[in-house]
């Protein structure tokens, strides 16, 4: 018997590829990247870097709500930006999703991310006893 679990919700975009919104094994969560997608309509929500980071992290949000969870119980988060000159900003925007002691983090440059996005993040969630 496996006690790894799928975790899916339309409260998030739903997999744009082959694989799950998360998986649960035991108490960790493991969330896949979530971008800036509207749930209802699959499209990008727009094209200003503080709203897509908004909805990148009420994605995440929604996919930790379903395994039971909340972005507290998130250990470790890594953000992906098409622009590093946005750090800043979604410095600033995770403060107003997340409270100290914040997650272990990493913040990566890359080229481009799918759908156009600017900003992308996954994250391990670990669940209480």
């Amino acid at each position: 018997m496996s006690n790894k679990a799928v975790i899916n919700t339309e409260q998030a975009p739903a997999a744009i590829g082959p694989y799950s919104q998360a998986i649960k094994a035991g108490n960790t969560v493991y969330i896949s990247g979530q971008i800036p997608l509207d749930p209802g309509n699959m499209e990008l929500v727009a094209e200003d870097i503080d709203t897509q980071a908004r909805q990148v992290f009420t994605n995440l949000q929604a996919v930790c709500q379903e395994a039971a969870g909340s972005l507290q119980d998130i250990v470790k988060l890594n953000i992906y930006l098409t622009d590093l000159s946005h750090f800043a900003v979604v410095n600033q925007i995770m403060e107003e999703y997340f409270q100290a002691p914040y997650p272990a983090r990493a913040a990566v440059g890359v080229r481009e991310l799918p759908k156009g996005s600017q900003v992308e993040a996954e994250a391990v969630m670990v669940l209480g006893d």
